[in-house]
């Protein structure tokens, strides 16, 4: 696996925990606008900045065709901008995205140049929360190149599915990122998967959940940085906040060698 980067080893993130107003696209940007400026706006800097689930919409999926970003036209240019301007990268949460006669659940990544890195949309479709009634599953795995990095994104309800981020994990990914919208009463579950994501690839996870309350349901943030070993360096409360971390890159490298699970695999055997 390739461990060459751009990036200093040390990297600093900022995870945006905020409350969504659902069927509010405009409100919404106007507020992670806001987040967005507070982010860089201190005393170091982040490298990465990360958003949650569905920022744009929230779970309006009554009305969700008329509410979608077009082609996500609307987003990539606020989020292309905003890195571009601040020279920091974005993972950016992710939105309701029309393309044709679908919408679908799409996380898009910019470098600091403002350049897209990512386009993923949501593989896995959560039927409780009637996703597959009005969303449209998305095909392609969300690997992708972060200065050097090699990085992947997966959305919510991907996490229970570990055969999904194993496979990320060896087409390279030396990170994870996983925006949520993910309610009360699972925190268990959401910690115990993201930990486990993390020990049994190696790899670093950046997670990032809502908070707030929407018809009925509440989301209670936990946003977390889970480093190699399963270890949570930073992770949120249950209010609207923005958690400051850093990863050592090179942890990476070190846990994989130390346990090397992906050459000791038998693949065969689980065919």
């Amino acid at each position: 696996m390739d461990n060459q980067q751009s990036f200093p080893n040390r990297v600093r993130l900022a995870l945006i925990q905020m409350d969504i107003t659902i069927g509010e696209p405009e409100i919404n940007r106007r507020k992670v606008e806001q987040l967005l400026l507070e982010a860089v706006g201190g005393a170091q800097k982040p490298d990465i900045i990360v958003l949650p689930e569905m920022w744009n919409t929230g779970y309006a999926l009554d009305r969700i065709h008329e509410l979608a970003d077009p082609e996500g036209r609307i987003t990539r240019d606020m989020l292309g901008s905003f890195a571009k301007e601040h020279g920091v990268h974005i993972i950016g949460g992710s939105v309701a995205e029309k393309k044709g006669e679908e919408v679908k659940n799409t996380v898009y990544g910019f470098n600091r140049n403002g350049e897209e890195i990512l386009e993923y949309s949501k593989i896995h479709l959560f039927q409780l929360m009637d996703e597959h009634l009005s969303l449209a599953a998305g095909s392609q795995r969300g690997s992708f190149d972060l200065d050097g990095i090699p990085a992947a994104a997966v959305i919510c309800y991907d996490i229970r599915f570990p055969e999904l981020t194993r496979k990320l994990a060896l087409d390279g990914a030396q990170m994870l990122f996983v925006p949520a919208e993910w309610p009360h009463p699972r925190l268990h579950h959401w910690r115990t998967l993201l930990m486990a994501r993390a020990i049994e690839n190696q790899m670093i996870v950046v997670s990032c959940n809502r908070v707030g309350e929407s018809k009925g349901t509440s989301f209670f943030g936990h946003s977390m940085v889970i480093d190699p070993w399963g270890q949570v360096l930073a992770e949120g409360g249950e209010e609207e906040e923005i958690i400051f971390a850093e990863v050592d890159l090179a942890e990476v490298a070190s846990v994989r060698g130390k346990i090397p699970v992906f050459a000791d695999r038998r693949p065969a055997v689980y065919e």
